[in-house]
């Protein structure tokens, strides 16, 4: 039986919760059913950082769980999805999902998709790291989560803040096989409108 084309969109409360946004809207144009869960601190980030309020970005998911609801259908490996990105994924929440210390239905989602051998993709919002993170890093890596940190590049010659964002969320959708128009590829002919870079990648 073909997996469904679902995947949770988990938001935690990092600074980068534009990065969330935005992957929501581009799995939205791709047709993809996303289940959409945001942690408490998730709802304060985004009033800082946007002018967006909460129903907003409910808008965009096709499936919005609350953050405590442990009977969720996401929160069991029997319900069949296609992975997990968490954007942005905040220390604390990697290291639940690290040492499957699960508080939440945040990182019980992510677990499951560990357990049931799935893709997730965690993009890490802290710098600088100090060993624990670092080790932390290493646990959820070696439990089969993808380490995915928003890094800008500039190859694509961005322009703006959003190019960064794209780019990034883009890349991230890349590891579940989605192809968007978020990314200007390295090697690959710009699409029209798109300006060719100057420089090669580091």
């Amino acid at each position: 039986m073909a997996t469904q084309r679902r995947i949770v969109v988990g938001i935690s409360g990092a600074s980068g919760v534009v990065y969330g946004v935005r992957a929501l809207t581009a799995l939205k144009a791709l047709g993809i059913e996303t289940h959409l869960v945001m942690s408490r601190s998730a709802e304060l980030t985004l009033a800082y950082e946007t002018t967006l309020k909460v129903k907003d970005v409910h808008a965009l998911a096709a499936v919005v769980h609350p953050v405590h609801d442990v009977g969720a259908s996401i929160a069991s490996g029997s319900y069949r999805t296609m992975g997990m990105l968490v954007a942005p994924c905040s220390i604390r929440t990697l290291s639940e999902i690290a040492y499957g210390q699960t508080t939440s239905l945040l990182t019980r989602a992510a677990d499951v998709v560990l357990k049931e051998r799935r893709r997730l993709v965690l993009m890490v919002r802290e710098s600088p790291l100090h060993l624990g993170h670092l080790r932390a890093m290493a646990a959820a890596a070696e439990a089969g989560a993808v380490i995915a940190p928003p890094m800008p590049a500039f190859y694509s010659d961005p322009t703006t803040i959003a190019d960064l964002v794209d780019h990034s969320v883009g890349r991230c959708l890349d590891l579940f096989e989605l192809d968007t128009d978020l990314v200007k590829r390295w090697g690959e002919a710009p699409k029209r409108g798109v300006r060719r870079s100057r420089r090669g990648p580091a």
